[in-house]
This record gives C-alpha cells, structure tokens and sequence, in this order.
C-alpha cells in the first residue's frame, strides 16, 4: 500500500515550510550574511524594541530552541556588530539583547526576501486566493493555539 501524502493538511504545511526555509535561508546567506534563524532572532529582538529588552533565556523560550542554542547564535552575532548585550541593572546575571541599527536594515532586507519568495510560492494565484490562503492558515493556526492553550494534546 502506497501512503498518500500529498493531500494532508500536516504534510503539505510542513513540506511548504520545509522548502521555504531552505530557500530563505540560501538567500539571506548570500545576500545578507545571515541565517533563517539569524534573522529570525533578530526579528524577535525588534519586536520587543521600546519593552524592556529580552534576555537571552526569554527569547531562547519566544524562538523555542535551547538557550545553548541562542546563546551561540548570539555570540555570532555579537561579535559581527548585530546585536549587544548589556548587563541588567538589577541582576548581573542576566544580560538584555539590543539590535544594532546595522540589523534593523539588515532585517528590512530580510523582509524583502520574504516577499519575493513568498510571490514565488504563490504564483499562479489571484489576489483573492493568497488572502483567503492566508485567512485559512491564520485560522488554522488559531484553533491549534486554542487547542494548546485548553490542554488538548498538540
């Protein structure tokens, strides 16, 4: 029996997500000197930009991956003038993240990657197919929050 793969919702979300990463992260090497997840932490750390700055730990948590994991990618990126740490004033601990100007522009490139790839992925649709792909995704990914946030198994 041959396991038909191909119309599963699991599947084809996770192949998308698959070859799009794989091509992101080509592009944003080659273009930007940065990785997927390089940029990825780097959007995280704009994100919370004007809140108090994350530590490393809290956005190891926000990117689920460990915090040896961050803590090397931010060591790359310290040393190559992305991101600086600056000691917290009440725990010495604990050091808070700030993305360097350089990155903000390094991160609107990246954005601008995003869409490229993303016009490529989704050619061939009208406008009003990207929405409603986009509004079915957004959906779905509501409903598994709720599901996660009820404690129903992931």
């Amino acid at each position: 029996m041959k396991l038909a793969l191909s119309g599963r919702f699991g599947f084809l979300v996770n192949e998308v997500s698959r070859l799009y990463s794989q091509q992101f992260d080509r592009l944003a090497r080659e273009q930007l000197g940065l990785s997927l997840a390089q940029c990825r932490l780097l959007a995280a750390l704009a994100r919370h930009e004007g809140e108090e700055a994350l530590s490393q730990a809290e956005l190891a948590q926000k990117l689920g991956l460990t915090a040896m994991a961050v803590a090397t990618m931010c060591d790359r990126l310290a040393a190559a003038g992305w991101i600086e740490r600056r000691a917290h004033p009440g725990d010495r601990r604990v050091n808070r993240l700030h993305i360097d100007p350089s990155a903000r522009k390094a991160l609107e490139k990246a954005l601008g990657l995003g869409d490229e790839l993303t016009a490529t992925a989704l050619a061939g649709l009208a406008a009003a197919e990207r929405k409603q792909l986009l509004a079915l995704l957004a959906k779905a990914r509501e409903n598994l929050l709720e599901a996660t946030a009820a404690g129903v198994p992931e």
